[in-house]
């Protein structure tokens, strides 16, 4: 591998990252706001639901083409397009709220276009940071990730709950817009190395996207231990949203909004905390011990979260939970872009998103006839669980069928968990599976530690 695209520092990467973390807070703005308007246009649940549904299946179905595009094309390139259309929709949207003209399919279609952007970007965002970023930074780079997504649970949702009645639906929506320009005007003014074309397919130019495609798959069913851990978190990601997607209806349940508010303020700082703990530490060496142990430390916490219908109880299982996830995440990506050469990772990380997202949408489409037509009625006082064990151990009335699929969610993830451990392919992977980047470049990529960002390959 050519030296000179090895990374030295993380200088670019935190320019990128400052920008995108711009951007997503205005973005979280918009949702909220979004969100506010739909329940004063409706006062119903069903528009939510669709609108999650719209905003997650485009970014799963076209992660694959969108993985093969990032190793094809120039990320730093298709990361300024990507939030180039994600703007021009924000401005449509801004258009359609100075004339009055919104209307709730409106929104339907800027979460499908905005899903649809966001696929093209996220695998583009990914891949370059191993060419950014030295490997022994590679979790704290994650963490920082994971600590923009945490600002926007934060943040946006307070600061939009005060400019909502201040400058109102527009004048948020014009802030997300300018936003934009941060994110895109960080990716103008830096430079991200593409790594070298290094299969024969691309080097004489006879591949077809859809075999790059097919690839991504392959690799990963190449490496048992990868394509297991990921079928493990397709699992976690589907008992974790059948259970977090019903919160609202929890919380409200039995208390106000104001209380749901308070919530989700601690869901972001449990995020936030677990964020910059992983960005300060990096994680164990035994990265795989670290996303075992952290998805572990969250089941128990998602369990707890269902015991009492207490505020207080609720919120300290939400900052638990949210603090293993972001150092869970942060170790895995540290792994897979640890593991996988660099000139493929679009490709495979592409397919790494979509087997792990893969059964959400039923997670999305299951949670709620359950808790309504099943777990409810059943938690009910004179239900048949009511009256059971479960009524005994957590309660019986409004809310507490949610409150036992949160119990038998953390219950399931304790023994998927048990069960990845006990796996030799997961549990040893990193032993297993040499690394993509030998450590003995770590010594040559530092030997000019002094030098500009300037010396990295040009775009």
């Amino acid at each position: 591998m050519n030296t000179d695209l090895q990374p030295r520092n993380m200088r670019t990467f935190l320019v990128i990252w400052i920008g995108q973390v711009i951007s997503i807070i205005g973005s979280g703005l918009t949702s909220f706001a979004l969100g506010v308007w739909i329940y004063q246009q409706t006062g119903q649940a069903t528009p939510f639901a669709i609108t999650v549904l719209f905003g997650t299946l485009p970014r799963i179905l076209l992660t694959p083409l969108a993985g093969s595009l990032a190793d094809r094309w120039n990320r730093r390139w298709l990361m300024i397009l990507a939030d180039t259309g994600n703007a021009l929709v924000t401005l449509a949207v801004v258009f359609l709220v100075m004339s009055d003209s919104l209307r709730i399919w409106n929104i339907y279609l800027v979460a499908l276009a905005g899903s649809l952007f966001a696929a093209f970007q996220e695998p583009a965002y990914t891949a370059s940071i191993t060419m950014l970023v030295p490997k022994k930074d590679l979790a704290r780079a994650s963490g920082l990730m994971q600590v923009a997504q945490s600002m926007e649970m934060l943040i946006a949702p307070l600061l939009a709950g005060i400019l909502f009645g201040v400058i109102g639906l527009r004048g948020i929506v014009l802030i997300d817009f300018l936003t934009y320009f941060f994110a895109v005007g960080a990716l103008l003014i830096v430079r991200i190395p593409q790594p070298p074309l290094t299969s024969q397919i691309e080097q004489d130019g006879r591949g077809k996207i859809w075999r790059d495609a097919l690839f991504g798959w392959q690799y990963l069913r190449q490496r048992r231990g990868l394509f297991n851990l990921l079928v493990y978190f397709a699992l976690v990601n589907f008992l974790l949203n059948l259970a977090s997607v019903l919160t609202g209806p929890l919380v409200l349940s039995f208390s106000t909004p104001a209380v749901l508010g308070a919530v989700q303020t601690a869901t972001g700082f449990g995020m936030l905390t677990g964020s910059l703990v992983l960005g300060v530490w990096g994680g164990p060496k035994r990265r795989i011990f670290g996303v075992l142990g952290f998805i572990g430390l969250g089941s128990v916490a998602v369990l707890a979260i269902g015991l009492r219908a207490n505020p207080f109880w609720i919120a300290t299982g939400f900052f638990v939970f949210l603090f293993s996830v972001p150092i869970a995440s942060g170790l895995s990506q540290a792994i897979f872009q640890t593991k996988v050469a660099p000139d493929v990772q679009g490709r495979v990380f592409a397919i790494r998103s979509l087997i792990s997202r893969s059964i959400m949408p039923l997670a999305f489409l299951l949670a709620g006839p359950l808790a309504d037509q099943v777990f409810e009625p059943l938690m009910r006082p004179g239900g048949v669980l009511a009256e059971g064990l479960p009524g005994m151990l957590i309660g019986a009335g409004a809310g507490r069928g949610i409150g036992l699929m949160f119990v038998i969610s953390g219950i399931l993830l304790m023994v998927a968990t048990a069960f990845a451990f006990l796996n030799p392919r997961i549990r040893n992977l990193e032993n297993e599976l040499p690394d993509a980047i030998p450590d003995k470049l770590l010594a040559e990529q530092f030997v000019e530690e002094g030098e500009t960002m300037a010396v990295l390959a040009e775009d």
